[in-house]
């Protein structure tokens, strides 16, 4: 197994001038059905940026709701799954970062475009009032 996901995040906080540790973001993806399902099927990974502010790897993702049923699917299984191009979307959880009341955009959301077989890394520069992102590599 690769030391990494294919779809990694780095997120710099601008106003401090350093990595965002321990900001919490989510990855949402279609699953296993077709590209097209992106309602009905889609498939929740979370995970915390690490001390350099780095999503490597991603966990499937059990809402407070949940039956109890832990998810046991991985990032690959559902890349693997999917036919063609799909869309992702990314969740930075800003307001969990910097409080509420310390931020304009509580959630930074990115959808992007993922085409089979590559590897996606998308940085997020990260200030209470404003944010930007690019493709990485």
């Amino acid at each position: 197994m690769a030391s990494k996901d294919r779809i990694t995040c780095h997120v710099l906080d601008t106003t401090a001038g350093r990595p965002a540790k321990g900001l919490r973001v989510r990855l949402e993806g279609p699953g296993s059905n077709s590209s097209n399902s992106h309602h009905s099927a889609v498939k929740t990974f979370e995970s915390l940026t690490n001390d350099d502010g780095r999503i490597t790897v991603w966990l499937p993702y059990s809402s407070e709701t949940s039956s109890g049923e832990v998810p046991v699917y991985t990032l690959e299984d559902v890349l693997g799954s999917v036919q063609g191009a799909s869309r992702w979307t990314l969740r930075f959880d800003t307001a969990g970062y910097f409080g509420e009341e310390n931020t304009f955009f509580p959630e930074a959301t990115i959808v992007f475009r993922v085409e089979q077989g590559q590897h996606y890394h998308v940085p997020l520069l990260l200030s209470p009032y404003s944010y930007t992102t690019y493709r990485g590599s």
